[in-house]
């Protein structure tokens, strides 16, 4: 049941992707720009994004369980490290170079668009690399269980 919830979803998420025109690099730069031709376009998807995370959020939340899996693991961590600093600076570089994240990439492939492709192997490359690397931290975000 998991693997087919979880298939759904993004199924779901890639389908809202495309639909918004989020693997659209030219609509994502045109969104970015906001000294020149600015697209105003994707806000609306941000906004209703944003809506829908947080309904899905609270819910979850007040149940105290989720409806598929064992356990709800909401995140405590509240501070902000250079790595983190780090990463979103890379990240936000990245989107505005090339228009591009990782969740549109993913589902541009399927688009067959080479640039979508470069984009994917250099992501996995990097997340490669960040594996290799020894961090002071365990790289993971403690959380709290709520629930059974």
């Amino acid at each position: 049941m998991f693997v087919l919830s979880a298939f759904a979803a993004g199924l779901l998420f890639g389908l809202g992707l495309i639909v918004s025109q989020m693997v659209n690099p030219a609509k994502v730069l045109a969104f970015l720009d906001v000294t020149g031709s600015w697209d105003p376009s994707l806000a609306f998807v941000m906004v209703g994004a944003i809506f829908a995370s947080g309904i899905g959020y609270a819910v979850a939340k007040s149940r105290g369980a989720p409806v598929i899996g064992n356990k709800l693991e909401i995140p405590t961590r509240r501070d902000f490290d250079p790595r983190l600093i780090g990463g979103a600076a890379i990240f936000g570089v990245g989107w505005g170079l090339v228009g591009l994240c990782p969740g549109p990439a993913v589902t541009a492939l399927a688009l067959g668009l080479w640039q979508s492709l470069t984009f994917v192997v250099a992501m996995l490359g990097g997340m490669a690399l960040f594996a290799a690397l020894p961090s002071g931290k365990s790289g993971s975000s403690p959380s709290r269980e709520v629930g059974v």
